[in-house]
């Protein structure tokens, strides 16, 4: 999507995020936490909470506020398994269609930050 004219100025007593759409993704997906787990999601699919945990380095507490969060924003969907008993995370269609967002989120690093590609391809 392109602007042909920038939308107006927020006025002073409007809510940023309710105005501004950028503000508004970042606030749902924005914090290390977040990002560090969805991305985890993204390059590795389902997981179970521990593995989730070392992916991240996320301690259980955060990752369990994390994971309920973001299931209630519909990103990320939760799977229980009774035989042995497992609770398994993975992203939903709405957690998927940011798939295209981290990659460019990745080219940006490489390019802007001090960011190293790494040795191995990372699985798409």
């Amino acid at each position: 999507m392109t602007w042909t004219d920038p939308p107006p100025k927020p006025d002073p007593d409007d809510n940023l995020f309710e105005v501004c759409p950028v503000a508004r993704a970042f606030e749902i997906v924005g914090s290390k936490w977040r990002l560090a787990t969805l991305r985890s999601l993204h390059l590795y699919g389902e997981q179970r909470f521990s593995e989730l945990q070392e992916t991240t380095t996320a301690d259980s507490a955060t990752l369990s506020r994390i994971l309920s969060d973001l299931e209630r924003q519909g990103l990320v969907s939760r799977r229980l398994e009774d035989r042995p008993i497992a609770t398994y995370y993975d992203l939903t269609e709405r957690g998927e269609a940011l798939n295209d967002v981290f990659a460019e989120f990745e080219e940006w690093a490489f390019e802007y930050t001090a960011a190293e590609k790494p040795a191995v391809e990372l699985p798409e």
